[in-house]
């Protein structure tokens, strides 16, 4: 991919001291760790707002199903599930 943007950033000495001397010490430009870090970064946001719309699309329909009367309290779900475990105790 060719590279074609410069990124200019401020921080402070020491930080940039400690950095440059790690990718020195692993023999890598300072330059492909930064780009690296860039992409795992994005990576980690799509993924997390991929995961956020997921769970947003659920709670959506679970309350539309509550609207509708399709749900279940606490209790009838707790009782159906006691009853569950206790059939399968009774089988083990």
């Amino acid at each position: 991919m060719p590279k074609e943007a410069v990124f200019t950033m401020k921080l402070e000495a020491e930080l940039r001291e400690e950095f440059m001397a790690e990718a020195e010490a692993m023999h890598r430009p300072a330059s492909q760790i930064l780009r690296e870090l860039m992409r795992e970064f994005v990576q980690r946001q799509r993924t997390t707002r991929e995961y956020d719309e997921f769970l947003s699309t659920k709670v959506d329909a679970a309350r539309a199903s509550l609207r509708a009367g399709r749900g279940r309290s606490n209790d009838e779900v707790e009782a159906r599930f006691a009853k569950r475990r206790a059939n399968a105790a009774s089988k083990a």
